[in-house]
């Protein structure tokens, strides 16, 4: 390993342990967390009590059904996201920040890395509960063998890659926000634009007529991402469940790289 490659890997290294440190200490950090996982398995949870399946081929899709709390702890995710960075520029503490790890895009990355695992985890944990709900309930509800619906089971190919694309569309859309709070760097209007940006465009789908509305479900980050969690129709889709996700991926690096390169126009 060269000079330059090892000096690189120590600040990395270095920014790493830092933002894992402020991340782990500050107060909000674990309660968000539990929040994610409470407010996902509540939602998905009366999802799955809600709906009804009183005869064969009735049309639904039970691992959707049991992963609709995604759909709301989506937000509490974008508000830490959101947090991870932009309660730095609220206290000033960016400042201190940066002048101990001068190159602003090491930090960006650092904070990117430690918030997906944090995600990740508390995602995992969200969407294995939410399958195991909807396993639970879904069956008292009309979802049986006799009407074509067996227990939801990760060992079944669809319903594992609807569950672990959900985890990653949760750590995508953190790092959808990190990106956005990093442009704006207050956390209002950042928790604003994400969650505009995501409900917007589903709004103005429902409005606009078909042609139109099919290419907003293609293109908005919400809509699309959660293509990923489809398991049955899946011909009538807008777009296909990992061409979806990677719609949302594509948001969210268009955002950490709009965040990493602005701050070296602009001061702290």
């Amino acid at each position: 390993m060269s000079q330059a490659s090892h000096a690189s890997w120590a600040s990395m290294r270095e920014a790493l342990h830092a933002e894992w440190t402020k991340l782990r200490t500050a107060p909000g950090t674990l309660w968000l967390l539990l929040a994610v996982v409470a407010l996902t398995v509540a939602l998905s949870a009366g999802a799955a009590a809600a709906v009804r399946c009183p005869t064969a081929g009735c049309g639904q899709d039970p691992a959707r059904i049991s992963l609709t709390g995604i759909e709301l702890g989506q937000v509490i995710v974008a508000v830490l996201a959101v947090l991870v960075i932009s309660g730095e520029y609220g206290t000033g503490m960016i400042r201190t920040t940066l002048a101990a790890m001068p190159r602003r895009t090491t930090v960006l990355a650092a904070k990117a890395a430690i918030l997906t695992g944090l995600v990740l985890a508390a995602g995992t944990i969200a969407v294995l509960a939410s399958v195991l709900a909807g396993r639970l309930i879904l069956p008292g509800h009309g979802f049986t063998a006799a009407h074509g619906y067996p227990p939801l089971s990760l060992g079944d190919g669809p319903v594992l890659r609807a569950a672990a694309g959900s985890v990653l569309y949760l750590a995508l859309i953190a790092l959808l926000s990190l990106g956005a709070a990093t442009i704006v760097r207050d956390s209002a209007v950042a928790v604003g634009a994400v969650l505009g940006l995501l409900y917007l465009f589903p709004i103005i789908a429902v409005v606009t007529d078909p042609h139109w509305r099919r290419h907003l479900e293609q293109i908005g980050p919400m809509s699309a991402g959660l293509a990923i969690q489809a398991t049955t129709g899946l011909r009538s889709l807008p777009v296909s469940p990992w061409a979806g996700l990677g719609v949302l991926a594509a948001w969210a690096a268009a955002a950490l790289l709009a965040g990493g390169l602005l701050p070296r126009l602009r001061d702290a």
